[in-house]
């Protein structure tokens, strides 16, 4: 018998919404900025040229655009999905960026489309707690991968992961296996697969919980009224959208959304942040076959 719990299906498909409309919310906007930083570092650190972010559709808010970064450093960049609708609006959205990509649509995430170290960096953020088989993805990012394999997962013992639980949205936990968000188990399965261990930490650490909702609908939902706060979050302009600034219309975007970075750079051991980050992640090296 298996262990893995039975999941209904996601609710509303919230990501067509996004495909049209770019605003995000101040957190995911953060959350991509920081996730740039890091993916900068490790490209000028381990001079990568492939990519491969398998599957695309962890992180809320607009779809396949976690690698942007990656290729305006001018990495090759293959993106997979299962869903065909998602991926012919992600090609478009790359079409307007005016950036290149493989698009891949391909449902089986047990066993990828590529051959044995096909890539020098694979890659996935906050989607394996989606799949009916998670393990088998995790293998299959090693073995397409001929350098390094990152993957990161939400922190569920933040304190916005727990309002959301046990307060916000309580049936959530039905349409994910919150099982892959426990680190250790990552590491076990990718340790396993050939994969030397070589990083791990924290990402995503603003001055405000997670709680993977707008600010308007968390106040809704605790029951606090207030006009005031209504209007400071809601309307034209409360707008954050990354395609903005990856467009140039907004280019000081960063510079605002490093204001709010002092967690996340504060010299503090990453075991400390994580009581407060809203995302653990794991870098590995794959090792050389003999």
């Amino acid at each position: 018998m298996s262990d893995t719990p039975t999941r209904q299906p996601l609710p509303a498909e919230r990501w067509k919404k996004y495909l049209t409309d770019y605003n995000e919310g101040l957190g995911l906007v953060y959350e991509r900025f920081v996730l740039n930083d890091y993916l900068d570092r490790i490209v000028s650190r381990h001079n990568l040229h492939t990519v491969l972010e398998a599957p695309i559709f962890g992180m809320a808010g607009v779809s396949g655009i976690n690698s942007v970064r990656l290729a305006q450093r001018g990495c090759a960049v293959t993106l997979v999905d299962e869903n065909a609708e998602r991926l012919r609006g992600v090609e478009h959205i790359w079409d307007e960026l005016g950036l290149r990509a493989t698009f891949v649509h391909h449902a089986d995430f047990t066993r990828l489309p590529f051959d044995d170290r096909s890539f020098d960096l694979t890659w996935e953020w906050a989607a394996l707690w989606y799949l009916p088989n998670a393990e088998a993805l995790l293998r299959e990012l090693v073995r397409v991968s001929r350098q390094l394999v990152f993957v990161a997962m939400p922190n569920r013992v933040q304190v916005g992961y727990l309002m959301r639980k046990y307060l916000l949205e309580r049936d959530f936990v039905n349409y994910v296996d919150e099982g892959w968000a426990d680190i250790n188990r990552i590491k076990k399965v990718l340790g396993d697969s050939r994969l030397e261990i070589t990083e791990e930490g924290v990402l995503d650490v603003p001055p405000w919980p997670d709680t993977v909702m707008p600010a308007a609908q968390v106040l809704q939902r605790l029951g606090i009224r207030s006009k005031k706060l209504d209007a400071q979050f809601t309307g034209g302009g409360w707008n954050w959208s990354t395609m903005d600034y990856y467009l140039g219309r907004r280019p000081e975007l960063k510079a605002r959304i490093e204001r709010y970075t002092f967690l996340e750079h504060a010299p503090l051991p990453w075991q400390i942040k994580a009581l407060w980050a809203h995302h653990r992640y794991v870098l590995g090296q794959v090792k050389s076959e003999k």
